[in-house]
């Protein structure tokens, strides 16, 4: 290293790797957050250059980053002049059933083939993943035999597909290495069509629906691309940003939040640019990470909060163990790309407790499962003569929010959407 880049003397640069090298082994052997999901990678996309990696091929679940080839085969098809951007997608009754991120269409509904696209870069929602799973390969795993054959023949030579989605299943693994190979070649081939994954937000059935990529809104040159989370992988992602005619990619894999995956994920491309500007490339090994290239220390704290609930055994060639069955349990199914446990909907205000919390626990029943992660949370407001009681389902992320609203509303009920920032 450089001694530019570290402002130690030489004499205490042993001292202070080997306290380095203890501080982060001391985080991995307690972290599942780090040792068993964290991995990245900065490319040069002109050339396919490594600028940065660590444990670039180490096999991970992709979640919603699937959702990039599903992307790359509906752009093939409009290629090929098999579909339009107008072209109606049908829903099927196996589509409508998947679980959060969706619309939560109905079976028969459908859906264009741009509202579709926008659907999944911006909303995520695995209810359309399906629909154009079915529509180009005429059932999901037809689909899915092809998003593999197609993750070979880009030189994705760690990929398996086994939905389209991204959703809980054991098989499904992918590395960063892999996910940058894909961005560059999206990027390369379906250049007219790379513009939706700078898409902010989008409107559908009167709703405003905004991008779960915040990166892409505040790190200067970002345009795009997609953002995964199940709780087996972490807080996953890709970007590529471009700076003049220079563009880089970058892949990031488990996260311990969205947060702090951002963050990362800036400093690793503020890092790429700075090697572009130098001419210096390096290639790091798979399971070798240079002593600059640890997570910020950010990452490190909250890995050590997450290290207090044990993790499921990782098992053999390099992939992480995922709990429960293939389809998993509702802690991973009901999931989309922002952060979890931070969204509430409120379902009717009272002059006294009981019926507020009456109407909650009503509401909590009738939506069943999607509010299984969340819990009643009777907000008192107002003043001590005139009180009011708020009944409120608190702890679900985005995506569980707006589908249980949904939910009510269509059944006749109120309901209303409270932001983490309400």
């Amino acid at each position: 290293m450089h001694p530019s880049r570290t402002g130690f003397p030489p004499s205490l640069r042993p001292a202070l790797f080997g306290a380095l090298a203890v501080l982060f082994g001391l985080f991995l052997s307690t972290s599942p957050a780090l040792a068993d999901r964290y991995a990245s990678i900065v490319i040069d996309a002109n050339n396919g250059t490594v600028l940065h990696a660590a444990n670039p091929d180490a096999r991970r679940y992709p979640a919603s980053l699937t959702k990039v080839m599903t992307l790359y085969l509906l752009f093939d098809e409009l290629e090929a002049g098999r579909l339009r951007l107008d072209s109606k997608l049908k829903v099927s009754a196996h589509a409508a059933a998947q679980s959060p991120s969706k619309l939560t269409l109905e079976p028969g509904d459908r859906i264009s083939v741009q509202d579709a696209i926008m659907a999944l870069v911006i909303k995520s929602a695995n209810d359309i993943a399906v629909v154009v799973a079915e529509a180009v390969g005429g059932s999901e795993a037809n689909f899915a035999q092809m998003m593999t054959r197609k993750a070979r023949a880009l030189g994705m030579r760690n990929t398996t597909y086994r939905n389209a989605s991204g959703l809980p299943d054991s098989g499904q693994v992918s590395t960063v290495r892999d996910q940058a190979t894909l961005a560059r070649a999206l990027i390369s081939h379906h250049g007219r069509y790379y513009r939706y994954f700078s898409s902010r937000q989008f409107v559908h059935d009167g709703q405003t629906i905004n991008t779960h990529n915040r990166l892409m809104l505040r790190y200067p040159g970002a345009d795009g691309i997609k953002t995964g989370y199940i709780h087996a992988s972490g807080f996953n992602l890709i970007s590529s940003a471009k700076r003049g005619e220079r563009r880089i990619i970058g892949v990031v894999f488990g996260g311990t939040t969205g947060a702090s995956r951002d963050k990362h994920m800036g400093e690793l491309l503020d890092k790429g640019f700075a090697r572009l500007k130098r001419g210096h490339a390096v290639e790091v090994a798979q399971a070798e990470t240079e002593a600059d290239d640890l997570p910020n220390i950010d990452d490190l704290v909250a890995a050590a909060q997450a290290a207090k609930t044990p993790a499921a055994a990782k098992p053999a060639s390099g992939t992480v163990a995922m709990r429960g069955p293939t389809r998993a349990n509702s802690e991973d199914d009901a999931v989309g790309d922002a952060d979890p446990a931070s969204w509430s909907i409120q379902v009717g205000a009272f002059g006294t407790y009981r019926p507020a919390q009456q109407a909650a626990a009503a509401a909590a029943k009738r939506l069943g499962r999607l509010v299984d992660s969340g819990a009643i949370d009777i907000d008192k407001a107002g003043t001590a003569k005139k009180p009011l009681y708020r009944a409120r389902i608190g702890g679900l992320n985005e995506d569980q929010a707006r589908a249980a609203c949904k939910k009510l509303q269509k059944a006749g009920k109120g309901c209303k959407l409270l932001t983490p920032s309400s």
